[in-house]
């Protein structure tokens, strides 16, 4: 390997782990009040001003944890429709997971599908292609999709933090309950037959169920959409069954109970 190829393979290392940002060899208060500059200690004409520095205002202060999960509901509430929620989402800046995102990564699928699969948070593939489930787990839910006889025509996938963590972590159970009325109107939305939960954040959020995945998956549940009531089931999330390919099997018998509750359902 020579030097620009471990130069290159630092930089995606960093970059894997959420770091997007140079910094320099002094700190910098990015939230400090623009200072009017005196005569004497003006910029020379020559110089150019900083872009990021002119025209900055003061931040506003983000709002607690309590406030913005007020804020989440009420906004979540006033959506319509789909498009409408996502345009809340959009205009939503109570979770700080959004500065530190790419971009908002809403769902994929049929918006009228029957199966509703909701994971976590996105990764890093999601983040750059804005849509769930894209990279090697994506790949992977998608050969399971489709050894049951779906694909991405026929259900609906989500997460329940719809940012990326940074450096791919686990969402914190502050950032899923403050993004957790907007996930829930969206399967109100939906209203799908079958909510599939992938990962115990998912389920631990959504089910309200504090036991680990491993004890909870392929059982069924009661959801309540908000409209009725359905069968849920958590199971394990495919980046899980990446790094644990022996658990497939258990995935495995979890999709086909998945495949035939949805064909009941379709009778």
């Amino acid at each position: 390997m020579n030097s620009n190829d471990g130069t290159r393979a630092l930089l995606d290392f960093y970059l894997e782990a959420g770091v997007d940002a140079l910094l320099g060899e002094q700190p910098v208060d990015r939230f400090a009040a623009p200072q009017r500059p005196s005569a004497v200690t003006s910029r020379p004409a020559s110089v150019p001003r900083d872009p990021e520095i002119k025209g900055r205002v003061s931040p506003v202060a983000p709002p607690s944890p309590d406030a913005a999960a007020t804020e989440a509901r009420a906004a979540a509430t006033r959506a319509g429709t789909l498009e409408e929620l996502r345009g809340m989402l959009d205009k939503f800046d109570g979770c700080a997971l959004k500065a530190t995102a790419t971009q908002l990564v809403f769902a994929d699928g049929n918006a009228n599908a029957k199966v509703m699969f909701v994971g976590e948070a996105p990764g890093r593939d999601e983040d750059i292609e804005g849509l769930p489930f894209v990279g090697r787990s994506g790949k992977l839910l998608d050969r399971m999709l489709a050894a049951i006889g779906l694909d991405r025509t026929s259900v609906y996938i989500a997460n329940i933090v719809p940012w990326r963590p940074p450096g791919n972590r686990t969402p914190t159970p502050q950032e899923s309950a403050i993004c957790l009325p907007f996930v829930m109107r969206q399967i109100e939305l939906v209203d799908p037959d079958i909510l599939v939960c992938l990962g115990g954040p998912s389920a631990q959020t959504l089910l309200g169920i504090k036991e680990g995945i491993t004890k909870t998956r392929g059982r069924w549940f009661n959801f309540d959409t908000g409209k009725r009531e359905i069968r849920a089931m958590p199971t394990f999330h495919p980046a899980f069954l990446l790094r644990s390919p022996l658990q497939k099997r258990f995935a495995w018998r979890d999709f086909l109970a998945i495949k035939k509750a949805f064909g009941e359902n379709q009778r």
